[in-house]
């Protein structure tokens, strides 16, 4: 098993939880709902479910950039346990108000 895999796992959960319980979830779909084939704009709930999987991928992309940058400094050849904690950390900032509207809501 790689050193960088267990990072993985926390990393998509928190973005997860982002992509749900994120407050841009509605402002994302009204954006995204004219530019969309009729198929996903019939049902609330797909366009709802598509919007909450854009914004977890963004969220994964973006704070993603902070760990690249990093690297590109350091010049490291791949990637380490420093670098996942730096993702695993943007990933957490980035997340924290869905994060605190996750827990005032309960799972």
């Amino acid at each position: 098993m790689s050193r960088i895999q267990p990072y993985l796992f926390p990393i998509l959960g928190i973005a997860a939880v982002n992509g749900i319980f994120s407050p841009l979830v509605l402002p994302a779909a009204i954006l995204m709902a004219p530019f969309l084939p009729g198929f996903f704009t019939s049902s609330v709930s797909v366009l709802f479910f598509l919007t909450s999987l854009v914004i977890s991928t963004c969220t994964i992309m973006v704070a993603g950039v902070p760990a690249a940058l990093f690297e590109r400094v350091t010049g490291r050849k791949e990637t380490d346990e420093v670098t996942m904690w730096i993702w695993l950390a943007g990933t957490a900032v980035i997340s924290m108000p869905a994060v605190s509207r996750f827990f005032t809501v309960g799972f």
